[in-house]
């Protein structure tokens, strides 16, 4: 199968931005700043800017699907199997 290169080139973008912010994370950690605040602080910059590019309707809606992907383990890095 093969991709469009827009998908490549989106994939190549989501990675070089997950680096970038986990190095900015590590730093921020680094100069003691607690995990929980970062976290809220990233939650904010990454709401705000979702909503200026594609309003509030549209991120109240993605926020409305976030409890099952969180539970589903979407955003989970390390799992537990037991």
């Amino acid at each position: 199968m093969e991709h469009e290169p827009d998908e490549i080139e989106i994939a190549e973008q989501k990675r070089a931005a997950l680096a970038y912010l986990t190095e900015a994370w590590d730093e921020a950690i680094a100069e003691g700043i607690e995990p929980d605040i970062l976290a809220h602080a990233a939650l904010f910059a990454a709401l705000s800017d979702l909503i200026d590019t594609y309003g509030e309707d549209a991120v109240a809606d993605l926020a409305v699907s976030l409890p099952d992907r969180i539970r589903r383990g979407e955003f989970t890095l390390q799992r537990t199997i037991q």
